[in-house]
């Protein structure tokens, strides 16, 4: 592993573009933390994880500038973070048949009925992009407070023959989400499953 980069930051060169295969050559263990919000989980896995390569996404500008920090402060060369809405960095920017494991950690549960549309597993062709990216034998690791969203990830997925049910990654309290940390502390009940990517 190279030594890091003055920044974690990825561009891609076009809206429509993917990012510059040169961070995951053949073979490298690649890991996607979505929604990585402030990077608690991202920054434990790498650093215990050094060979394996972390793509962290999350939407929000300040967030992912302080992430950098943070990355660049660590000495973390194993880390690149990428500014986009989730979906789209999935469709466009990720490379295809790579991903080892996406973690998709207390993602939006949109509560309200007239919303439940907007949540990341109710867009359309969510689990085909997923079947576009994951490698055969990878996995996606979902964690949420939110029981009936909870319930609805789990009937999404049991209902596609592609995905089969597995027991979730064992994730230590270094490795809890900002989130997490302060569902756990109020005692609210955390819901975790995965599921791995049989292929096609």
């Amino acid at each position: 592993m190279s030594a890091p980069p003055a920044s974690a930051l990825i561009t891609p060169a076009a809206n429509d573009a993917p990012i510059d295969p040169g961070f995951v050559p053949d073979g490298a263990p690649l890991e996607v933390d979505l929604g990585c919000g402030c990077g608690r989980f991202l920054l434990a896995r790498a650093a215990a994880n050094p060979q394996t390569r972390y793509i962290g996404i999350d939407r929000m500008a300040l967030r992912v500038r302080k992430l950098d920090a943070r990355i660049t402060r660590l000495g973390l060369a194993n880390v690149r973070l990428l500014r986009d809405e989730a979906l789209h960095a999935l469709e466009v920017h990720l490379p295809r048949g790579r991903v080892q494991t996406l973690y998709v950690h207390f993602p939006d549960p949109w509560p309200k009925r007239r919303h439940f549309q907007r949540r990341l597993f109710a867009q359309p062709h969510f689990l085909d992009t997923l079947a576009n990216l994951l490698a055969p034998g990878a996995t996606l690791q979902v964690a949420t407070d939110h029981a009936d969203y909870f319930a609805h990830i789990q009937k999404i997925l049991a209902s596609d023959a592609r995905f089969q049910s597995v027991a979730p990654l064992p994730r230590s309290p270094q490795e809890w989400t900002d989130f997490e940390v302060l569902f756990r502390s109020k005692n609210f009940p955390v819901h975790e499953t995965a599921y791995q990517y049989a292929g096609t």
